[in-house]
């Protein structure tokens, strides 16, 4: 059967929409979604809509579920669109386990950031929406009360305006408490926010503008983002792996 995101788009379907046409099907999952985007994501490769002999793109119901699935993978997975593009290819070599949705093309070679990591969580350019009392933080989370008081200390966890806490906190909270399983605790982290916010400084000089001067700009600004917070946990994690692997084979 054939991947409805496959083909680049192509169905055996003769309807055809308009760019508009596809915004209006996309917009409700994707509020924040525009024409300068979607044209984007053409330029990129990631569709490929046919002309008329007058220019204007022609999208197939196939063009907007490819544009569902990039969409979605960036929201839910904050995957680069180079990653994205690698799997959209190997759905279009059939690499789609049987019985699955083309949500899990077969690529074992991608590499998919852990749904535990703050990277995973939705890329947001906007504040995180969810909003939770200290109680629902911890029982959300499995922290402790001490926990939680000595990451705020730490400047790991900050509370909002009125005490609450945001989809940030619980998925910073999430990822102590499994590291808390090994004897880790707050203080051992602080040296994760310090290599954290070096990041963002180096990183916010190659972004910081960019997505001030329209809206596709910001498209492409908030692209290089995902790919530098991806990069930047993938370099994290081979040198930790790296050094690890150096401790075990000392000792």
């Amino acid at each position: 059967m054939t991947s409805p995101v496959s083909a680049a788009g192509r169905t055996k379907s003769g309807a055809t929409l308009t760019i508009g046409d596809v915004l209006a099907h996309l917009k409700t999952d994707f509020p924040d979604l525009t024409i300068s985007k979607i044209r984007f994501l053409e330029d990129q490769g990631l569709v490929a809509p046919e002309r008329t002999p007058s220019g204007y793109r022609k999208y197939a119901s196939g063009h907007v579920s490819r544009l569902r699935y990039v969409l979605s993978q960036q929201r839910d997975h904050y995957l680069p669109l180079k990653v994205i593009k690698e799997q959209l290819a190997a759905i279009d070599r059939g690499l789609v386990p049987p019985g699955t949705s083309t949500d899990s093309p077969r690529a074992a070679h991608l590499t998919v950031i852990d749904d535990n990591a703050p990277t995973a969580e939705n890329f947001r350019t906007a504040p995180a929406a969810l909003r939770m009392t200290k109680d629902e933080l911890l029982n959300a989370s499995g922290l402790r009360p001490a926990q939680l008081a000595e990451l705020e200390q730490f400047g790991l966890i900050k509370a909002l305006p009125g005490g609450v806490y945001d989809d940030d906190a619980l998925a910073v909270a999430k990822i102590v408490v499994d590291l808390a399983r090994f004897g880790l605790e707050g203080r051992h982290l602080r040296a994760f926010r310090t290599a954290a916010e070096r990041e963002v400084g180096l990183f916010s000089q190659i972004v910081g503008q960019a997505g001030r001067k329209s809206t596709e700009a910001r498209a492409r600004a908030e692209e290089t983002a995902r790919e530098l917070a991806a990069a930047s946990v993938r370099l994290h994690a081979a040198l930790v792996q790296i050094g690890l692997r150096d401790v075990i084979g000392g000792s």
